[in-house]
């Protein structure tokens, strides 16, 4: 290419007549060419000039050029992002800045005559009156602190009450941003209502709103569910009224949800000066701590947290009656698919005036009974009685023998089962699981009752006597500290006669007469081991005896001398029960693992191996571990009641329980729990009956057997003595002041204490209490292992049985201060009635 073009450059010149030939001919071409072009661009212009585009064509073209395409597309996605922004803004970000906020209301009219047509939302007379009470509502509200806020208020009933006047049942909506969210305590906005009545000096209740009278002591604010809301408005699939008109008549209920899940409310309301029964004959739902179906039974006609009277979240098989506080009542049902109802029945009773004259026989012994007010309905919230006893003879006394209550002087705290004043002196009830005796030391004393449940509580009845006074119980029995008379030969025999264990404890260790005249101590005789060197103690221990609480009933009914039958590998009992459901205690460790430090503990324990207590369970709660568990069959577990304490401790939803975990993460199979069963008797204050059993909503697979397995239920008669091997187990914290739970499975071997050793500890021990630990501590559990168990395993490498729930305890491991755990043996038969 490049020694082509110098010879073309050398060729080219002027004097070359070859070359001015050929640029002639070029010229002309040029030329030609160059007015071809103009002629062209010419006759362009002319038609450009002739036609040009008007209007919207023109408009067209202009915008077909290319930059303002690229404008129109910039202005076109613009308005796109604005509108989207926009909506993005209303349906989405504005929504979760401002929410709603809901509130059900009541209030006293006074002075104001109620009508039957109050009762009709659809009259005229209801809108009348109901739009004047709107108006006030809204106005105290619109003039308030929470004026920006506040949307509506909507009056929803108007009923006659027992004070006279009309009770004004309300909803108020807000629209609250998350920022405010404070502002909307229920309490903050009562006080608003409340201050804005204007009282007047003559002590009275009763003031003045916009001319309108309103009793202050009657105004109750309670937060509720937006579902709440809407379930009873509008949008609600069942509201009904129903209307008792006559005293005692009784007016049938049923509720179905066959077709579907239901989400029902009921109005109950009955004549003026009149209470409203609410009977349930039967309720078939499928039990879930109330997350699915449940029913609340509400002492207002708006389902007002303040005024709930009960809640059942179980199936009714026999009757239960409710006594409301005023002549309305409110029934929420709430139901899912399936073949579910409920049927029963409501009347109108008399407002029961509760006192009775009572003259005790001369004779000390015979009884007649005394009832709860309302009996055998539960107790409403509010109710009193009176009772006014006489005795004929000034060395008398009175004695009530209360089954399942027992009551106590009261101290700081109030009563929240039942205010008792007896000649002056303020008592508190409580329920429990046996019975108990008072004794009034006066012939002619008062005694007066009053209701303090929030919610309704379970009757009660006694029956009553008169009593010496200088003698309580006759010369052969013992007085027990639970009022009861046992006789002096049951002393120290084992059996807790006394319901409270003061005739077991403080007893001198048993000794074992085994000379032929003299008797076999019970507690000794057919404990599996050999007390006497001839065995005798051990001897005929499967001949069917009387039966009592430390002998080992079989299923048949009859009982046998032998304690720790259940389970140990013999057929002890006819009908060979005892060792029927023994799939149970048989750990099989894939893995040992030994620590050689002292520093990996629960409180002085060590690394557990893999599958060596496959019964035990870590519970989460909202992801966090929490407390601990036991398995007990394929869908039950064992823990601790005060775990469940609180209120949203008590949902289940918020629950994971973890099984077959050695290490924190590592479980083979973690499942919800659909319900918590908690003792009925749990006493918060005292940590007694601290037990709950928890339901699985699946059971976890027999393919993950042998790292799952349940524990061993031990009898009612089962005995640990010290050839037993106890350990407790858990991820708890490793020392009192730790904070950090543990990462691997802690196990620490304890030995289990004497009652009399127990009570000499801690003072207020309870039967359903025991003790464990070492006397020079170290070894214990600790916070995080709460729930969990004490296993203990039978002689000679039998099978392991749960004897201990972790309970509480002063500090972790400190010497001569054990951990207390539930007794498992005092509950076996309350476990057994919910989980078969």
């Amino acid at each position: 290419m490049g020694a082509q073009h110098d010879e073309n450059k050398q060729t080219s010149g002027d004097d070359d007549p070859s070359r001015q030939d050929c640029a002639s001919i070029a010229d002309v071409s040029v030329e030609v060419a160059t007015v071809d072009h103009t002629l062209q661009k010419l006759r362009r212009k002319y038609r450009k000039t002739r036609r040009k585009p008007k209007g919207l064509k023109r408009l067209w073209l202009r915008l077909l050029n290319i930059p303002y395409i690229t404008v129109i597309i910039t202005a076109v996605v613009f308005v796109v992002v604005v509108i989207m922004w926009s909506l993005l803004w209303v349906f989405i970000f504005r929504r979760e800045s401002n929410s709603g906020a809901y509130f059900a209301g009541m209030f006293r009219v006074a002075n104001v005559e109620f009508i039957p047509e109050y009762r009709q939302a659809e009259s005229h007379e209801f809108v009348s009156m109901a739009n004047k009470i709107q108006h006030v509502v809204n106005n105290v509200y619109k003039m308030s602190s929470v004026a920006k806020l506040y949307k509506q208020a909507v009056i929803s009933d108007l009923s006659n009450n027992n004070k006279g006047g009309v009770l004004v049942h309300f909803w108020m909506a807000f629209v609250v941003p998350q920022l405010k969210s404070s502002e909307m305590c229920e309490e903050c906005l009562a006080a608003i209502f409340r201050d804005s009545v204007h009282t007047s000096l003559n002590r009275s209740s009763v003031g003045y709103l916009l001319g309108l009278p309103v009793d202050i002591d009657s105004i109750l604010i309670n937060g509720v569910q937006r579902s709440d809301y809407s379930s009873n408005t509008a949008d609600s699939q069942c509201v009904d009224k129903m209307y008792a008109n006559l005293p005692g008549v009784m007016v049938p209920l049923s509720v179905f949800s066959s077709w579907g899940g239901i989400n029902c409310h009921v109005k109950l309301t009955a004549v003026p000066g009149s209470l409203i029964r609410l009977t349930i004959t039967s309720f078939v739902i499928e039990p879930s701590d109330c997350v699915n179906d449940a029913l609340t039974v509400y002492d207002a006609l708006l389902p007002m947290r303040g005024r709930i009277l009960h809640s059942l979240c179980e199936p009714v098989s026999s009757a239960v009656s409710i006594v409301s506080t005023s002549n309305f009542m409110l029934l929420s049902f709430r139901m899912t698919n399936g073949n579910k109802n409920f049927r029963g029945h409501f009347e109108a009773i008399a407002e029961e005036v509760c006192m009775s004259q009572i003259e005790t026989q001369l004779e000390p012994g015979i009884r007649d009974r005394m009832y709860s007010p309302f009996y055998p309905s539960m107790l409403p919230p509010q109710c009193s009685c009176t009772w006014k006893f006489k005795t004929q003879n000034s060395t008398l006394g009175v004695a009530l023998r209360f089954h399942n209550y027992v009551l106590k002087l009261k101290d700081m705290n109030g009563c929240d089962q039942g205010w008792w004043k007896v000649n002056e002196v303020i008592y508190c009830g409580s329920y429990v699981g046996h019975d108990t005796v008072f004794r009034i030391a006066d012939y002619n004393p008062d005694m007066e009752f009053r209701c303090s449940s929030r919610t309704s509580a379970q009757p009660f009845q006694a029956s009553y006597s008169s009593y010496s006074m200088n003698q309580p119980c006759p010369e052969s029995h013992f007085l027990c500290n639970t009022g009861l008379c046992v006789q002096k030969t049951r002393l120290c025999d084992g059996l807790d006669d006394c319901q409270d264990e003061s005739d077991e404890v403080f007893c001198s260790r048993p000794t074992m007469s085994c000379g032929a005249n003299s008797p076999l101590h019970p507690l000794l005789v057919c404990n599996g081991e050999t007390d006497c060197t001839d065995g005798v103690d051990e001897l005929n221990c499967t001949h069917e005896t009387t039966c009592s609480a430390i002998r080992y009933q079989c299923k048949s009914g009859s009982c046998i001398l032998k304690k720790n039958a259940k389970c140990d590998g013999l057929d002890d009992c006819q009908d060979r029960s005892d060792e029927a459901d023994c799939a149970c205690g048989r750990p099989s460790p894939l893995t040992r693992v030994f620590t050689s430090t002292g520093l990996e503990r629960i409180v002085g324990g060590v690394n557990s191996a893999e599958g060596e207590w496959p019964w035990q369970v870590s519970l989460y709660f909202d992801g966090h571990l929490y407390c601990g568990a036991s398995v007990l069959s394929t869908d039950w577990l064992v823990s601790a009641a005060h775990c469940f304490n609180k209120q949203r401790l008590s949902d289940p939803r918020y629950w994971r329980a973890h099984l077959g975990m050695l290490t924190q993460g590592s479980a083979k199979y973690v499942v919800e729990i659909q319900r918590i069963v908690v003792h009925e008797y749990y006493n918060a204050q005292m940590f007694d009956y601290d037990i709950a059993l928890l339901q699985l909503k699946k059971p976890w697979p027999p393919s993950l057997s042998p790292l799952v397995q349940p524990v061993c239920l031990p009898s009612s008669s089962h005995t640990v003595t010290d050839s037993h091997r106890c350990v407790v187990t858990g991820w708890g914290y490793r020392t009192e002041d730790d904070t950090v739970l543990s990462l691997v499975l802690q196990k620490a071997e304890v030995s289990v204490m004497s009652q009399t050793e127990c009570k000499k500890r801690y003072g207020i021990i309870s039967p359903r209490m025991l003790c464990a630990g070492v006397p020079s501590g170290g070894r214990d559990a600790c916070k995080g292992d709460s729930g969990g168990p004490l296993s203990c395993q039978a002689p000679g490498g039998g099978r392991w049985f749960l004897i201990g729930i972790v309970s509480w305890g002063s500090g972790c491991g400190r010497p001569n201060l054990p951990g207390v755990y539930s007794r498992v043996t005092k509950f076996t038969s309350w476990i057994y009635s919910h989980i078969r």
